[in-house]
């Protein structure tokens, strides 16, 4: 009557379930089942690609032979197999599962009502689907406005930035760097979407001009910084760069 052993054979027995149903179900419900089996099985396989380690060669420290060697043998060097994580892979990990050591993990929700002002609109003012944005947001260069009909969110032009203030933690440098995009804001999916900037928010920033390299020697374009400050109280954006 141990609790944990049926647990254990319970799941065990959940696989041949799983196995029945899928026999036995027929028309749009097989169908369904199956595209969901398919996505299970997808977000499995990735995460197991995502965390295996690939297998490298380097030079490894071999101890001095005894006596005279060969001369086809002295430019050889010994090379050895080892398991390593390189800092792409890690990079990339970082970003898949979008969890990054952020210098403000946790940031105070904002309300849709203090995002948002309604906006009459019509002829006698009764119409109120209409949003003006009160937090400062980032459009595009190639931003251009819907006609002031079929506008739902209006983003007023004096909240609109395209630079930010951004410290670098390693260099204690804060440089005035061009905004690329929004990655997230930590309030949800749209307010990422419309490009608004709120306290802690994670942007994308150009720093082509501070000169990094990755190892490979490539020039990084762009990173993330996250804003540690209110910029629609401020009149300006803070962040730190997440490196």
């Amino acid at each position: 009557l141990d609790h944990f052993e049926r647990k254990r054979k319970r799941e065990a027995r959940q696989v041949h379930k799983t196995s029945q149903i899928a026999r036995n179900t027929i028309g749009l419900k097989a169908k369904m089942f199956a595209k969901k089996r398919y996505q299970e099985k997808a977000t499995m396989k990735k995460t197991l690609a995502m965390h295996a380690e690939r297998t490298n060669k380097h030079k490894a420290d071999a101890p001095v032979a005894e006596g005279a060697v060969p001369a086809y043998l002295l430019e050889r060097e010994a090379t050895a197999r080892a398991k390593v994580l390189s800092n792409t892979i890690k990079q990339k990990r970082k970003e898949k599962a979008g969890k990054w050591d952020v210098p403000l993990p946790k940031v105070r929700p904002i309300a849709e009502d203090e995002m948002f002002r309604v906006v009459r609109s019509g002829k006698r003012k009764t119409k109120q689907w209409k949003r003006l944005v009160t937090k400062v947001t980032f459009v595009g260069p190639g931003f251009t406005r819907k006609p002031p009909k079929y506008e739902r969110f209006i983003r007023p032009m004096a909240l609109r930035f395209t630079k930010a203030h951004v410290t670098h933690p390693e260099l204690k440098c804060t440089f005035h760097l061009d905004i690329i995009s929004v990655k997230k804001n930590p309030n949800g999916p749209m307010y990422s979407s419309m490009g608004v900037i709120t306290k802690g928010t994670i942007i994308e920033v150009n720093v082509s001009e501070l000169g990094l390299v990755t190892p490979a020697g490539k020039v990084i374009w762009g990173k993330y910084a996250q804003v540690t400050n209110n910029p629609e109280n401020d009149g300006c954006i803070n962040g730190v760069l997440l490196v």
